[in-house]
């Protein structure tokens, strides 16, 4: 269920004629008939959300044709010309290199990066944000980028909520509960959502649900019990937070 202010909408109404993409019209479609209420002030609200979907989809589909590697925090490598590699496996972006030109080289330069898949998915995020925002904006932000696991600024709030309603653009997480101890970093894999059964994992590339567990499958301890599964958690930007137009309006009545 969709709301603007008050009022429930729903796709074919006027209100929301703006919206024209397929992609975009076909989470619209899901957001309505899922019991779970989306609520937003603003017509502008909804359409960053949405559009911050679609580059989150655009970013997955662009870091599964870089060449990036995957690998643990161990073995993880970058681009030194615009990054640090720290003790733990993270990449600290340089003093006096731009955000901006710097989370874009992962995806120009891929086969000089190699992480895993949660750090996969704060990039993903990140492009998207700078798709969304543009590059001036990335860049005043996110100024010290950091990418390591699920540390992300606070300019790029994330939440997660344990439900099944999953919308195209969404973060979601296959366990594997019986995964070999030799190769820990396989007990899950997080994934960008494109909908129609179709999903982003790092290390395993653009595929279905059933190919997703059967790749984790192959990767649990002698005589399991429980096969991996998609887990009913959800995990989304705080989209509100880094819209342009509500942070506009915060400058605008704290001046008043």
């Amino acid at each position: 269920m969709i709301k603007i202010g008050n009022k429930t909408v729903k796709p074919g109404d006027a209100i929301l004629q703006s919206i024209t993409t397929k992609e975009q019209k076909s989470i619209l479609s899901l957001m309505s008939d899922y019991q779970e209420l989306y609520q937003y002030y603003r017509l502008d609200q909804l359409q960053f959300e949405l559009m911050f979907r679609s580059n989150t989809m655009k970013a997955a589909r662009e870091l599964d044709k870089s060449g990036a590697k995957f690998t643990t925090f161990k073995y993880s490598f970058c681009n030194k010309e615009y990054w640090d590699r720290l003790e733990n496996g993270g990449f600290l972006l340089k003093p006096a290199v731009k955000p901006s030109t710097a989370i874009m080289d992962i995806i120009k330069n891929g086969s000089r990066y190699a992480f895993e898949c949660s750090t996969a998915i704060a990039i993903v995020l990140y492009i998207a944000a700078l798709y969304s925002i543009g590059s001036n904006r990335f860049d005043v932000l996110f100024s010290r980028l950091y990418l390591m696991d699920w540390q992300f600024d606070e300019d790029l709030p994330i939440h997660t909520k344990f439900g099944d309603d999953y919308l195209p653009g969404d973060v979601l997480h296959f366990n594997n509960p019986d995964f070999s101890p030799q190769e820990a970093h396989w007990r899950a894999e997080n994934v960008i959502n494109f909908g129609g059964d179709q999903y982003f994992g790092h290390g395993i590339g653009i595929t279905n649900s059933s190919k997703l567990i059967e790749y984790l499958n192959k990767k649990r301890k002698p005589n399991p019990k429980v096969s991996a599964y998609l887990m009913t958690m959800i995990t989304r930007p705080f989209y509100e937070g880094m819209n342009p137009a509500n942070r506009d309006m915060e400058s605008i009545t704290e001046d008043v």
